[in-house]
């Protein structure tokens, strides 16, 4: 594998000194640009689109061809995974993801095994072979995964929910068999995350995207636990260089001392908090990588570059920053002002590293 060009992003990530800011944006390849819904159509639907490693590729690397971002993230989608365990992932327009063989019995947890990376899950691991061959050291490329009670959510729920009464009914009547279940998935996720990092991931982020709607002690038995478990025995180096590991608990603020301390090099923060807060909480145990609103980019160019700045201001002097979006971008967004965003980070952020 080539050099790097661009390593700003590990280093970041692993506080260590870099030029400006690095930045990324979840969701970077998506349905806000037009070329990504060209391709989209040209591969007949979502699902198709992840599993042709050749169309991945070209998704993954749109957004930069756009605009100076400083990572690529493989495009695929976290519920890969359960689909390799047989649920039958389907997505219907407007109404997103669902699964025609739920789980809900024991018999249900117990009919599913653990997915072969090199077999079921053979096209992401191709993509990312696919991307990194394209990419020829440009930026580093990130490698991904749903957290285990994110994925269990769906496959329990059988598509988004908004009460999620289906797992949480299981978490408080069958706690045995939740844990049953999520400790496949940390397993499956684990087995996932270190093929992608073989096949040539850089970085790697674990999306719980539902850690937030549990209380404090359900959030740290069903889904910290099992996030830990994952840390610990992910590949931490890979071709001589640290792979920096990332969790993302979208609202988690309130867990953000527990989150620090579980191994990981860098927490995401959602836009609820102040990165300056978070910056003095969590002192140098982990990079932050965050925060805007996504929102923010509905405004003008000088709402835009504002909002930036401010956020930049917040963290402050020094290495240990990503930027980026609290979550995912929304597919209305202009695409002017993602290029305002990503220029703006670049330029403002130079002065806050110049120690």
């Amino acid at each position: 594998m080539p050099d790097l060009q661009n390593d700003r992003l590990l280093r970041a990530l692993l506080r260590e000194t870099v030029d400006k800011t690095p930045i990324w944006i979840m969701r970077q390849a998506g349905r806000y640009l037009p070329e990504y819904r060209a391709t989209r159509q040209k591969a007949g639907n979502f699902l198709e689109l992840c599993k042709n490693p050749e169309l991945a590729c070209e998704v993954t690397l749109q957004p930069l061809e756009r605009f100076e971002l400083d990572a690529a993230i493989l495009f695929s989608d976290i519920l890969t995974i359960p689909d390799a365990m047989g649920l039958g992932l389907y997505f219907t327009e407007g109404e997103g993801p669902a699964f025609m063989h739920p789980i809900r019995t024991r018999a249900d947890v117990e009919k599913i095994g653990i997915p072969d990376p090199e077999s079921e899950l053979a096209y992401v691991t191709q993509a990312i072979h696919t991307i990194c061959t394209a990419l020829n050291g440009r930026v580093p490329l990130i490698g991904f995964s749903g957290s285990p009670w994110t994925l269990a959510s769906y496959m329990v729920e059988g598509r988004g929910s908004r009460t999620f009464s289906r797992i949480k009914g299981m978490l408080y009547s069958e706690p045995t068999l939740l844990h049953q279940l999520l400790d496949k998935m940390a397993r499956s996720v684990t087995d996932c995350l270190n093929a992608q990092i073989a096949a040539g991931a850089q970085v790697v982020q674990i999306f719980d995207t539902w850690g937030g709607v549990l209380a404090e002690p359900q959030y740290m038995e069903f889904s910290l636990q099992y996030m830990r478990q994952i840390v610990e025995n992910l590949t931490h180096e890979c071709r001589g260089r640290r792979v920096p590991i990332i969790l993302f608990t979208k609202g988690g603020g309130l867990w953000l001392d527990a989150l620090a301390n579980t191994g990981c090099d860098a927490v995401g923060l959602d836009w609820t908090l102040s990165i300056g807060r978070a910056r003095t909480q969590v002192g140098d145990r982990v990079a932050l990588q965050g925060n805007l609103d996504p929102s923010a980019l509905y405004a003008n160019a000088e709402g835009v570059s504002k909002a930036a700045k401010n956020i930049i201001e917040d963290f402050g002097q020094g290495s240990g920053h990503v930027f980026n979006l609290g979550h995912g971008i929304t597919p209305d967004i202009d695409p002017e002002n993602v290029k305002i965003l990503v220029d703006t980070v670049h330029q403002y952020s130079a002065r806050f590293h110049n120690d």
